[in-house]
């Protein structure tokens, strides 16, 4: 059953802000079945500019029975109902407050039809009461005493139940409501099955396909964030879900990678970063006529030995910025700025000046060469040692020639005399820019995670 309740008050503050007016609608679902209004004395002074909005003055509610009378009757009949209002804690907050000050307590499941407007009919300039009234086609001359705004609240509310495929309306419930916040398509020990571990969760719809890959250091937890979430992305996504599995990693860093591959590898509906697969710009490099190394970006199909490679224009341009901004590289010869005679940054003394002739060419060239030794150092062959998923376990992963071949685990005590037997124990992974942005990254920050990295020439030495 649902209570759509509507009041006007007094318009003061605090404990003088006293109800007015009160009604009550009470639906099964189809129709209203029970009706309750009434005017109420507040025992206080109304404030004028309030009585002229709503046309209740001091005169008129002098007679009406006070709060106190009508106590019981609203009590009964909003029990076992989940309160409705389009400013729903203002009603709601008004009749508790009420009850409050006679010694009683109020508690019942709340709903807002303008939060639940704004949920399904996204992107309208207003969301008061006659605004949604008028968009949805519901005829309403006035809008003004409390029972005009319930019986407007009754015919919104309706609507958006027509509209609500999805079952927003249920899930908005939550469990700050008194109501378990979980999609009914979800099984009860979805949630309460998950670990707190270290992982990838899945997403699957009722078909099992899946439709979001997630990554976190507490699964169970980062899944909770979904499921509390009010954004719109967030809340599709759960009504979507009939089933969640989880792969455990033990470290954060294999649970990244295996993220970036298991998005490429089945494209999830709501997952956006990482669905990229091919390349499609490079980065290039070129001596003019003066002898001097330009740096280019364009299709990679146009370019023969890309320096590095990226999905878009404006990933190329971003990576030529930080080279200019690290090593003083002048943006001219970095196809950034098509001009003639002194770059930008030559006139904010970050450019040495080689496109004004006042730096040397080879000396121009060397800071170029400079710039693009990280590129060249990606060509390198490594371990990276991690967390495994138990105590007397350590993760690998395998970076071979720059190229990412995939992780796996080994005992924490376990020698090897020879690099590739490493080999045997990884699971085969494709390499593509996002994983070598994820090893840089990581390599860089370490997340407070304990790494340890074996390179290829100390392979014998290996603990």
């Amino acid at each position: 059953m649902y209570a759509i309740v509507e009041t006007e008050t007094t318009g003061l503050r605090g404990e003088d802000n006293r109800i007015t007016e009160i009604c009550i609608l009470v639906h099964d679902g189809e129709s209203v079945v029970k009706e309750f209004s009434s005017l109420i004395n507040p025992e206080v002074s109304i404030k004028y500019r309030v009585s002229r909005r709503n046309g209740i003055s001091n005169d008129k509610v002098n007679n009406a029975p006070k709060f106190y009378e009508l106590a019981k009757e609203i009590v009964e009949l909003t029990q076992d109902c989940i309160f409705i209002s389009h400013h729903v804690n203002f009603n709601f907050n008004g009749i508790k407050n009420e009850l409050a000050s006679l010694g009683g307590e109020y508690k019942r499941k709340k709903i807002s039809t303008l939060r639940l407007s704004r949920k399904l009919i996204p992107g309208q300039q207003s969301y008061s009461l006659r605004a949604m009234c008028n968009h949805l086609g519901i005829n309403v001359v006035h809008v003004q005493t409390a029972k005009d705004k319930a019986e407007a609240t009754v015919g919104l509310l309706e609507k958006l139940w027509a509209m609500d495929t999805d079952g927003v309306f249920n899930f908005m419930l939550g469990p700050k409501s008194g109501q378990a916040g979980v999609p009914p398509q979800w099984p009860r020990s979805v949630v309460t099955s998950l670990p707190n571990v270290t992982g990838v969760y899945y997403f699957k719809n009722a078909q099992g396909k899946i439709i979001y890959v997630g990554k976190a250091k507490d699964i169970k937890q980062r899944v909770l964030s979904h499921l509390y979430s009010k954004a719109h992305k967030e809340m599709r996504l759960c009504f979507e879900t009939a089933h969640i599995d989880y792969t455990h990693t033990g470290s954060e860093l294999v649970a990244l990678l295996l993220e970036s591959d298991e998005i490429k590898k089945h494209l999830p509906k709501f997952n956006r970063a990482q669905k990229r697969i091919g390349y499609r710009y490079g980065i290039g490099a070129r001596m003019d006529k003066n002898g001097i190394t330009n740096l280019f970006y364009d299709r990679l199909g146009n370019i023969k030995s890309p320096l590095a490679c990226f999905y878009n224009q404006g990933e190329c341009k971003a990576f030529l910025e930080e080279l200019c901004e690290t090593y003083g590289l002048c943006p001219r010869f970095c196809s950034l700025q098509h001009i003639s005679g002194a770059c930008f940054h030559f006139h904010i003394k970050k450019c040495h000046g080689i496109c004004r002739d006042l730096e040397t060419v080879e000396a121009y060239n060397k800071r170029v060469e400079n710039a693009l030794m990280p590129t060249a150092d990606d060509n390198n062959t490594y371990i990276i040692k991690t967390a495994g998923r138990k105590a007397n376990e350590k993760s690998v992963i395998v970076v071979e020639n720059g190229v990412y071949k995939g992780y796996g685990y080994i005992l924490g005590k376990k020698v090897f005399g020879s690099f590739t037997e490493y080999n045997k124990y990884i699971i085969p992974m494709d390499d593509n820019n996002d994983v070598q942005k994820i090893l840089r990254r990581y390599l860089r920050a370490g997340n407070g995670e304990p790494i340890l990295i074996d390179y290829h020439q100390d392979v014998t030495s290996l603990p």
